[in-house]
């Protein structure tokens, strides 16, 4: 005998679907969760390893900082000591070029001539004294203009003073001086010219004497009188 099922197995049928559906949909939804926070969770890690090398970073920016600052501290110290280096050897140069200074001072004034003030400004000395006349200022100014150690003197002021015939002309003149370097390469030009001939007006020099041959012996006779 046949068997016939009367039960609404479609109906069942869609809702065993539709729970396997939702039951589906469930877990889709749930995956998508755990891997959005999974991915959040990553970036989360990644984001704090950033945040570690970006501190890192910023301490060792901070000490290359002071490290910088320490190295223009040292070059600012080195530029300090190399400028009195400088001013140093400067003043050691200029000790010898005074001492010579003076001494070319004493050596350049002329009779009839007398200094009544000097100052020196860079290079350049000013002399003001006291003259008998325009010529002995005139031979002042070529005695100046001979010396190895001072040139180029310029005559700014000359004016007659005064009833003194001793210090009857005031003069006031300018004169360059000379730094040992350039004193120095002069003379090597000097030493490195072409030899100079010797003056004529020298004396010769002296020849040697001949060397004078020794009287002979006398000589006796056999007998041994003379």
């Amino acid at each position: 005998m046949a068997k016939i099922n009367l039960l609404p197995w479609r109906s069942e049928l869609r809702r065993l679907r539709e729970r396997e559906f939702y039951i589906m949909l469930g877990g889709a939804a749930l995956a998508a969760v755990l891997a959005w926070l999974l991915w959040g969770y990553w970036n989360g890690l990644r984001i704090d390893d950033q945040d570690g090398r970006n501190k890192y970073l910023s301490a060792e920016i901070v000490k290359l900082d002071d490290k910088l600052k320490e190295i223009k501290s040292l070059e600012a110290k080195r530029e300090k000591l190399i400028q009195q280096q400088k001013i140093i050897e400067k003043l050691q140069a200029t000790r010898s070029q005074m001492v010579h200074l003076f001494d070319e001072l004493v050596n350049t004034i002329p009779e009839g001539v007398r200094l009544t003030s000097m100052k020196q400004a860079g290079d350049v000395l000013t002399l003001l004294g006291v003259a008998q006349a325009n010529g002995n200022v005139a031979a002042y100014m070529t005695s100046l203009d001979k010396s190895k150690w001072l040139k180029g003197s310029d005559l700014q002021q000359t004016e007659v003073k005064g009833t003194d015939q001793r210090n009857r002309y005031e003069f006031g003149l300018t004169v360059k001086m000379i730094s040992p370097e350039q004193a120095a390469a002069t003379a090597a030009a000097q030493g490195a010219a072409p030899g100079i001939k010797p003056d004529a007006s020298a004396p010769p020099a002296a020849s040697p004497a001949p060397a004078q041959n020794p009287a002979p012996a006398p000589t006796t006779p056999a007998g041994g009188k003379p």
